[in-house]
């Protein structure tokens, strides 16, 4: 995967709309589990780096439409409108839920990141609410099938199905792509250290999406647009 410079973020307690959150996205998560996953390695995933990573990049138009005031940031009320133009039905309370979960620098905007982030989220509450029915539609089926290719690999790495990675489950996928030994364990602790952004030993589906972005360059972007 290469030399990954991650932007650590400072740990912080998750407040209660974040906790409600998080147990709709495990619960979403196990319940998409129970279908398995394609990726057979984690090399898998990595050879699709460079596929995610146009694709998400693809979505900085859509962004900027939702960046009503061209500030760099959508701020609540450009994400209800937002969420207006997507047709996605989300309660106040549940997009007020998805703002504090994913603005993770507290500045009350959602960056780049966080905007990918926050809508690949939606997709995976979305499509569970749908499961028996025709798949959620966005009007991005591009954006879909990539933010499909990330769920998926999530469920790779959740080897228990529980909604959770852990360290023994990062360095079992790992070691499914190596021939295993300590340098394949120290890989497996780099990148779940990376994952693991609030050190509590288990990384939740918004803490792989945020570790993907920096993985894929996505913070890099950000900075770009910063400093023209």
């Amino acid at each position: 995967m290469g030399a990954v410079v991650g932007k650590a973020e400072s740990p912080r307690s998750l407040s209660i709309s974040e906790t409600k959150l998080e147990s709709k996205m495990v619960e979403a998560m196990q319940r998409r589990a129970a279908k398995g996953s394609v990726m057979k390695s984690f090399n898998c995933i990595i050879l699709k780096f460079p596929k995610i990573d146009e694709s998400l990049r693809n979505c900085k138009d859509i962004f900027q439409q939702f960046d009503e005031d061209s500030n760099g940031a959508i701020d609540h009320d450009e994400l209800k409108r937002a969420f207006s133009k997507l047709e996605v039905s989300f309660t106040d309370e549940e997009i007020d839920d998805l703002f504090a979960a994913c603005d993770i620098n507290e500045d009350m905007g959602i960056k780049f990141n966080e905007f990918i982030v926050l809508i690949c989220i939606v997709f995976l509450l979305k499509d569970d609410q749908n499961a028996g029915q025709k798949k959620v539609d966005m009007g991005m089926p591009k954006l879909e099938a990539t933010f499909e290719t990330l769920v998926d690999a999530f469920v790779f790495l959740d080897k228990n199905k529980d909604g959770y990675v852990s360290k023994i489950e990062m360095v079992q996928a790992i070691n499914e792509t190596t021939t295993g030994g300590r340098s394949s364990g120290r890989i497996a602790m780099k990148r779940f250290e990376e994952m693991d952004w609030d050190r509590n030993g288990m990384v939740n589906f918004k803490e792989f999406l945020f570790a993907f972005t920096r993985w894929i360059g996505i913070d890099d972007l950000d900075d770009e647009d910063e400093e023209e």
